[in-house]
């Protein structure tokens, strides 16, 4: 359970090679980055070479100004490819091998059970093409409060969606934030979708800020994550109080907890 620097809200106003050398300074060994586009993807490669990180994971482009992804979009599949191959490129030449798929929102005059029906679609035709790079693509529910209309807001409704694509290659991105932001039971929603989970990301639900160790629900979800043998990467996906550096005592009180649970 290796943490990753989410280099997009950790290190902000940085170029990417500062953020990184941040990231490593700071103890980390592997880093997200939520769009890496605006840089070539050679560039990105070269810069994480050069620090010997692993980045764990990348987001799907998310479409025009003010959208949240296309895979849900009746009517925008050529586009939703493009966009997936724009990504998996960035993960061939970085050797990123979980990619979240950003399922868009469903717009008011659209049909739900139509955007279900592309939804799965592209994530068929996604997963058979992701293969090839051996990336597996992520779901991953949003909360309303601060994504409203997002395809899904609650992990099994993502789930459902993977049990009906069927394929090894599509999985559940798990974040302890979006499901506390929902009032959700984390351990026993955790524990009912353990099979599924391939990517894990944690933060305060208040104010979305450091991970919280001393809340029950975070002791008991971690612990359930380390005893279950899960062996993936757990995404600091969150904002500093003040910066990243100085905030990071949590840490040992993380170390401390898996030293615990491991069978």
């Amino acid at each position: 359970m290796k943490l990753a620097a989410n280099l997009s809200l950790l290190y902000p106003n940085l170029p990417i090679s500062s953020r990184m050398a941040c990231a490593v300074r700071d103890g980390f060994a592997g880093v997200e980055i939520l769009f890496p586009y605006d840089i070539e993807a050679d560039e990105l490669a070269y810069q994480l070479r050069k620090k010997r990180l692993t980045l764990a994971l990348i987001n799907t482009p998310l479409g025009h100004k003010g959208e949240k992804g296309l895979a849900c979009l009746p009517g925008r599949e050529a586009e939703f490819m493009r966009a997936l191959r724009r990504a998996l490129a960035v993960c061939e030449a970085t050797g990123c091998r979980s990619l979240h798929v950003m399922a868009g929102m469903v717009e008011p005059d659209v049909n739900r059970t139509q955007a279900r029906r592309t939804l799965i679609h592209n994530l068929r035709l996604a997963a058979t093409l992701a293969t090839e790079f051996d990336v597996t693509l992520t779901l991953e529910a949003l909360n309303r409060h601060d994504m409203p209309g997002y395809f899904y807001y609650l992990p099994e409704q993502a789930a459902d969606i993977i049990q009906a694509v069927d394929h090894p290659s599509v999985r559940l991105q798990f974040d302890f934030y979006h499901s506390q932001c929902e009032g959700l039971d984390l351990p026993a929603e955790l524990d009912k979708l353990l099979p599924l989970v391939h990517h894990v990301q944690f933060a305060s639900p208040l104010g979305r800020h450091e991970p919280d160790l001393s809340d029950p629900q975070v002791r008991a979800a971690l612990s359930l994550l380390a005893s279950s043998g899960y062996d993936g990467w757990i995404g600091c996906e969150y904002t500093p109080i003040i910066d990243a550096q100085t905030g990071l005592a949590w840490r040992d009180d993380y170390y401390a907890l898996l030293d615990e649970a491991r069978p």
